[in-house]
């Protein structure tokens, strides 16, 4: 599957399917800084220290087609990284995403030399169990606007420095393409 994923990434760019993107500029209602989220060696990382930065956090799988995606992630924290802050948020909902969190972290590291944040493996679709990130994420009378929820792995949500969310990407979505870096470099 593999090999086929670049063919069919390819193929859904030129049909634009999975590349779709939605912003706004509604203001969050409920905040984006009272949030936090567990990092997938046991750290919480409170986003309170956000504050200032704009965020891209992106629902990863280590077997999917898109998991190239991690080094250009990575390549975009090393670029923008006094600006910006990546959170992975593993997750099997597309099933994809079999292993466990110190599987998932030697992963990232070994094949794509991740250094930001990877949080622990859950659930990001609507859902009871989805983990409380994405339940903002996805729910307009909590972040004002947005209801779209991951439609398969690496789709893309961009907060602001004002703890907005202004952006949603679906998985086609090059972490360094031109959408993405253009909605990095707006000025809110």
């Amino acid at each position: 599957m593999k090999i086929i994923y670049p063919i069919l990434r390819a193929f859904h760019r030129l049909i634009g399917k999975n590349n779709h993107s939605y912003s706004s500029s509604a203001p969050a209602i409920q905040s984006f800084y009272g949030l936090s989220a567990t990092q997938n060696n046991g750290q919480e990382i409170n986003f309170s220290s956000f504050r200032n930065k704009k965020v891209l956090i992106v629902n990863t799988a280590s077997d999917c087609g898109y998991a190239s995606q991690f080094k250009d992630m990575e390549a975009l924290f090393e670029m923008k990284k006094d600006s910006i802050e990546i959170l992975a948020f593993p997750a099997n909902d597309f099933k994809q995403e079999t292993y466990d969190d110190p599987a998932i972290d030697e992963f990232c590291k070994k094949h794509y030399g991740v250094t930001f944040p990877v949080m622990k493996k859950s659930k990001v679709v609507i859902h009871s169990a989805q983990n409380k990130v994405y339940e903002w994420l996805t729910d307009k009378d909590r972040n004002g606007w947005n209801e779209h929820a991951p439609t398969w792995n690496f789709c893309k949500y961009l907060v602001d420095e004002k703890g907005n969310l202004t952006h949603f990407f679906e998985a086609a979505e090059s972490p360094t393409g031109k959408k993405i870096l253009s909605a990095i470099e707006e000025k809110n």
